[in-house]
């Protein structure tokens, strides 16, 4: 018979269940609150218990919220004229977190979540439509399909440059980030 305690073992699973964490990881946080620190695992629980039932997706663009609307979309000193198109609430905290970006956000996960008449809406005033999508043939799909769904509407569309990061060998690219990075080539 196999020595096992069944709430560490629950607790191991969840953990696992987690992006990016395997058995190994799972079993050192595990351990690490139940064993050495009890203070960190009820902060935890505490956080995580709140999270869930404070944070919500805004009515204007779908970001995480504690209100109605969250604080880009009633921040008065944005740039309301560019709204730039995200899949997820991760991916405006990391255009936030580069400070380059003042406008407000609109976050279509995936072309059958997208509501069209509530993108039609968000984009009264706008000027300019940012597409900030990972590049895929899907994310492709899915820019054509929105800017074929919004034409008309007199907004420039533009999306993020893509191709060879900092720092890292041509070998270690993807070919269609290369492909990407050799035609949006700029003059120097």
């Amino acid at each position: 018979m196999k020595y096992k305690i069944e709430a560490f073992e629950n607790l191991v699973n969840a953990f696992q269940e987690m992006p990016g964490i395997g058995k190994k990881s799972a079993i050192k946080m595990a351990y690490h609150l139940v064993m050495e620190d009890s203070f960190s695992a009820m902060k935890l629980a505490h956080a995580i218990e709140e999270g869930v039932n404070s944070i919500r997706s805004c009515k204007k663009c779908h970001n995480m919220s504690e209100d109605e609307l969250c604080h880009i979309c009633s921040d008065e000193y944005r740039d309301n004229s560019t709204l730039c198109i995200v899949q997820s609430a991760k991916d405006i905290i990391t255009i936030e977190e580069s400070g380059q970006y003042k406008g407000i956000y609109y976050i279509v996960t995936q072309i059958t979540d997208l509501d069209e008449y509530h993108l039609k809406d968000a984009i009264k005033g706008i000027t300019e439509v940012i597409f900030a999508f990972p590049p895929s043939l899907a994310t492709d799909t899915m820019i054509l399909y929105i800017e074929d769904k919004l034409s008309g509407s007199n907004v420039e569309f533009t999306k993020i440059a893509q191709g060879v990061p900092t720092g890292v060998e041509l070998d270690n690219i993807d070919v269609l980030s290369l492909s990407r990075a050799l035609e949006s080539r700029v003059r120097i």
